[in-house]
């Protein structure tokens, strides 16, 4: 049978006709509203809440506190957390209470959950709550944080810091950095960002007999459950967790999320159901936030600009409390070593507490931040050693010929051919045509820059940890395939993926097969969303659970044949007996499979032994006005190796995707605090400027393929190429177009006044 490349997705019907179902269309007519009172300061003491008033307003059922919560034997509820230091300390997480008990670590902080009736008269309520708030003095950034009277974030966290890790031989990599004939120093901050994810997050909880339901915009069911049963000291048979259609998660949406917690902790209490949903305002405030990393980094060369050694140090703001979603920069910092030869490489990582909301995975969670930390430096290398910045990468690749490639770094590379990458990045994007493109804007009194960056990272698993995920085909009586798949779409297209492989190992026509995500009770098993590893992880499980369901189902033919199972042969939904015209339909087997008691249903599993390693060429051109600053994104292209690639429409959406988040942090995202009291400037649309479709080019794409041997598929994952690329291509361009006017330095976001600012003190 043969299945021609689809155009389109199955989903996009029922998401794009108003027919998704996500958590707040989840119709419960009983259901009481939960609202949060919320801290107005960023660091402060709690020295009394008074809800007495709040209690007996119309419509309030409960306002619940801190002392509810103890009193229901609740204790703090965070993502564990183990890093080991260079000195042998072992780093763990910060206990976070789900309400505030005595100290405001960031603002917004939940003080009080009030649940009523209706969402006015919870409002109504929490105004009627007094806070006694004693405000005290904030740290926000990694420097405040440093400063020797910096006030503590945690009492047992002296000096601020809250976690180090360290890899490699620092005192060879500072032996060779101080023999190099050229030393380069670079200092490349990565700005800090929010998910802003299209749908809010959304709770609602609901006693279903004997167990309690969370129905969540959420990103890993299996895993909120886990923590949930944890939290409640219930039973996991006890808890469901359903995530329906989800929009937008980017990793925000994962981990045992408070106000969720909370939400199911009270539905649970009252033995009612209990809903909330954040709004936009709720959303800046309290959603995990994303990179805000200070990078440094040192690179040794010789004189024909060949790579001797390198350094990187990386400080974390990772807000106010440590957890294991705390370390995006750690699980990819192998990533810093690139695409190169570079004989010696050390580097480290510091996690600095400040009074701000906590960091955690957000797309490419630590990816982005380390291709841009070795992208941008070999770029400041090039225009202080005077070498063309092209020819410096081509001098210092890993060859093709040199697979599998034993780093001296962390990650070791099974496959890839860097310079091929790079010729047809470069061949995309017609550098060949960028002097004249620039003559041009010269001409205009304009300013052009080209950038570049080669991007690789890990995918399907974590270096050292080896992925796993699962998936389930179950033949039916009536004919119809029900496939479960361990991994969750938030947007990413796996329900035509997965539905595809199937459909191509079933050889059945695609509109057989149901797609189900996202509960507890139709898959309890699964890794949920991130890590770029559906299709290498879910899509592989669901070559074997097809494998395991028609073996089961060839068995039962040859049974009913009344032949040997090795006489038996299947094609297109029917078995036969070779060489004859007996045969029996699937649909047929699956009902006698049902009829007997045990109906067809093949459990698959995947699991790798190492993470695959896509990799790209991604450019970037700009054009600045140095009158205005404003600066216009004129072209941008990427070239990608995933490996094999099943779905190129679906796989092309994904990078232009990623590269969308990307550019909009170079260009005009930004988290920013207020010094001394960490109150939030940027806490709405008004000053947290989001990309728009007239903000950006059309990103071109492409594909070079390599296929990879670590999963059946060849593919090598592509969810995060987009925005590991994108970060360091989008910053070269601003970069190589400031530095023809002088400027020697300029941090994002590339706005246009920090951009005329920049050009302004070049002048003089």
């Amino acid at each position: 049978m043969t299945h021609a490349v689809r155009q389109g997705r199955i989903e996009d019907r029922r998401l794009i006709t108003g027919k998704g179902r996500y958590a707040d269309d989840i119709a419960e007519p009983e259901a009481l509203v939960a609202v949060f009172l919320r801290a107005d300061a960023a660091s402060a003491r709690l020295l009394s809440l008074d809800t007495a008033v709040a209690q007996g307003m119309p419509g309030v059922v409960a306002v619940f506190t801190a002392e509810d919560l103890a009193a229901d034997g609740i204790g703090p509820v965070q993502a564990p957390a183990k890093i080991k230091g260079p000195d042998g300390r072992e780093w763990t997480a910060t206990p976070r209470p789900l309400l505030v008990t005595d100290r405001v670590r960031h603002l917004g902080e939940p003080l009080a959950m009030i649940v009523a009736r209706t969402r006015a008269e919870a409002l109504d309520a929490a105004e009627a709550i007094e806070a006694d708030l004693e405000h005290q003095a904030a740290v926000t950034t990694v420097a405040e944080a440093q400063a020797e009277d910096a006030p503590p974030v945690h009492d047992d966290r002296p000096g601020n810091i809250g976690g180090e890790w360290e890899r490699g031989d620092w005192a060879a990599v500072r032996a060779a950095l101080a023999a190099a004939p050229h030393r380069v120093r670079a200092s490349v901050p990565v700005s800090r960002v929010t998910a802003v994810a299209m749908e809010p997050r959304t709770a609602l909880a609901r006693p279903e007999g004997e167990r309690v339901a969370l129905y969540a915009s959420h990103q890993n069911p299996v895993a909120m459950r886990a923590a949930l049963a944890q939290a409640m000291n219930l039973p996991p048979e006890r808890v469901r967790c359903v995530a329906g259609d989800v929009g937008g998660a980017f990793g925000m949406k994962s981990g045992p999320l408070r106000e969720e917690t909370l939400v199911f902790w009270a539905a649970k209490h009252l033995g009612r159901p209990v809903r909330w949903r954040a709004d936009r305002g709720e959303d800046f405030l309290t959603d995990e936030a994303g990179r805000d990393t200070e990078i440094e980094v040192e690179l040794g060369l010789d004189e024909d600009g060949t790579l001797l050694a390198q350094g990187v140090t990386m400080k974390l703001n990772a807000g106010a409390y440590i957890s294991g979603r705390s370390f995006p920069p750690v699980i990819n910092f192998g990533g810093v070593a690139g695409v190169y030869r570079t004989p010696l490489i050390a580097g480290r990582v510091e996690a600095w507490l400040t009074h701000t909301v906590p960091v955690a995975p957000y797309r490419g969670a630590g990816r982005p931040e380390a291709t841009y930390a070795i992208e941008i430096a070999l770029d400041l290398a090039a225009r202080e050693i005077g070498i063309d910045r092209i020819e410096l990468r081509r001098r210092n690749l890993i060859p093709a010929e040199a697979m599998p490639w034993k780093s001296p770094f962390i990650f070791d590379y099974d496959c890839g051919d860097f310079a091929r990458v790079l010729d047809a990045g470069l061949d995309r994007a017609d550098h060949a045509g960028f002097a004249a493109r620039k003559a041009r804007s010269e001409a205009e009194g304009k300013l052009r820059g080209f950038g570049v960056a080669l991007c690789i990272e890990t995918a399907g698993g974590l270096w050292g940890q080896p992925g796993r995920d699962f998936a389930d085909v179950a033949i039916n009586a009536d004919g119809s395939v029900t496939l479960g798949g361990g991994g969750f779409s938030a947007g990413q297209g796996l329900e035509t993926m997965l539905s595809d492989l199937a459909a191509e190992g079933l050889d059945l026509l695609v509109d057989r097969i149901g797609y189900v995500q996202g509960d507890t009770d139709r898959m309890d098993r699964g890794g949920g969303m991130g890590g770029s590893g559906a299709t290498i992880k879910v899509g592989s499980a669901v070559r074997d659970a097809v494998a395991k369901v028609l073996a089961q189902a060839k068995e039962l033919a040859a049974d009913r044949l009344e032949v040997d199972t090795a006489d038996i042969e299947y094609e297109a939904g029917v078995f036969r007996i070779v060489g004859t015209d007996r045969e029996i339909e699937l649909t047929e087997v699956a009902r006698t499979a049902a009829d007997r008691g045990a109906p067809l249903l093949g459990r698959g599993e995947f699991k790798t032994d190492a993470p695959t390693f896509p990799n790209g060429c991604h450019t970037c051109e700009v054009e600045i006005d140095p009158e205005t600053g404003h600066v216009r994104i004129d072209r941008y292209t990427g070239v990608e190796d995933i490996g094999k690639v099943l779905q190129p429409q679906m796989a092309e959406g994904q990078v232009q995707g990623g590269v969308a988040q990307a550019l909009g942090q170079i260009f005009l995202e930004e988290m920013r605090y207020t010094p001394g009291d960490g109150q939030l400037l940027t806490g709405s649309f008004m000053d947290y400027a989001m990309p728009r479709a007239a903000d950006l080019p059309w990103l071109a794409t492409d594909f070079a393929e390599v296929p990879t041997a670590k999963n059946p598929l060849g593919v090598k994952g592509v969810g995060e190429a987009g925005s590991v690329g994108g970060l360091a291509a989008g910053m070269s361009a601003v970069l190589d177009a400031l530095a023809q006017a002088g400027v020697a330095r300029f941090d994002m976001p590339a706005t246009p006044g920090r951009v005329w600012q920049a050009l302004h003190d070049a002048r003089g």
